[in-house]
């Protein structure tokens, strides 16, 4: 399961908003698979209560229209942590009240111990996080949910940027793989995956601004849609 068309509402408000936020950028920028992305999504930029406030509820709100049912939410180290706590916040505030986890990426020798942190893991498990590059999050997320002998279920991110995910060869270098990590996780792993934008998405809202009357975003278009043409699947 994935978001709705390019031209979903609620998708190009979360655009709007990440632009407004400083969350979204443009310009030359390397990603993790060392390509050089003409965007960049910093979540960590939505750094203040009324933007964690309202980027919770695109999030809410994105869950509620897929049907997802799930029984708890899991928030992984570091980034998912403020996001599924805030996202549990939002969903209680709606009248859906879950409990909340997370973990620590050091592993506590005293007090309670351990790896997690909050209510215990169990039943359907929605994993909450920001962006999916490579799935390696995920993937730990799931482990640590199946050692606790619950159900990873499905994950609810803000960002797809439908791309080739790499994989490390033998060789220790980088390849391009002919799926993103979203696929990866959705036919592989057999999660649902929730997301509140894709990179459709942002390039609808580029286009609409390249036809109207703000044509400094649109002379962006060009670029998004080249890096796509070569990375999109």
């Amino acid at each position: 399961m994935t978001t709705t068309g390019a031209h979903d509402t609620l998708a190009q408000d979360f655009v709007q908003f990440s632009l407004d936020c400083g969350v979204l950028k443009f310009g030359q920028f390397k990603t993790k698979a060392g390509r050089m992305s003409p965007y960049f999504f910093n979540a960590g930029l939505f750094d203040d209560g009324a933007k964690l406030g309202r980027l919770a509820a695109f999030y809410a709100q994105r869950l509620i229209d897929s049907g997802i049912e799930f029984d708890m939410i899991f928030g992984p180290a570091y980034k998912g942590i403020p996001l599924g706590a805030a996202v549990s916040i939002e969903l209680a505030r709606l009248g859906k009240v879950v409990p909340f986890a997370y973990n620590r990426k050091e592993v506590k020798d005293h007090g309670e111990g351990g790896a997690l942190v909050g209510a215990p893991l169990k039943g359907r498990v929605l994993i909450v996080d920001d962006v999916m590059s490579a799935g390696t999050a995920a993937r730990e997320a799931i482990a640590l949910i199946e050692a606790a002998g619950a159900t990873p279920h499905a994950v609810a991110i803000a960002l797809d940027r439908q791309e080739m995910a790499t994989e490390k060869q033998a060789d220790g270098q980088l390849a391009d793989v002919p799926h993103s990590a979203v696929q990866y996780v959705q036919s592989v792993l057999g999660l649902q995956v929730c997301a509140i934008a894709r990179l459709e998405d942002l390039l609808a809202y580029l286009a609409g601004q390249s036809s109207g009357n703000s044509g400094e975003l649109g002379q962006h278009l060009a670029a998004v849609q080249a890096y796509r043409d070569r990375y999109g699947v």
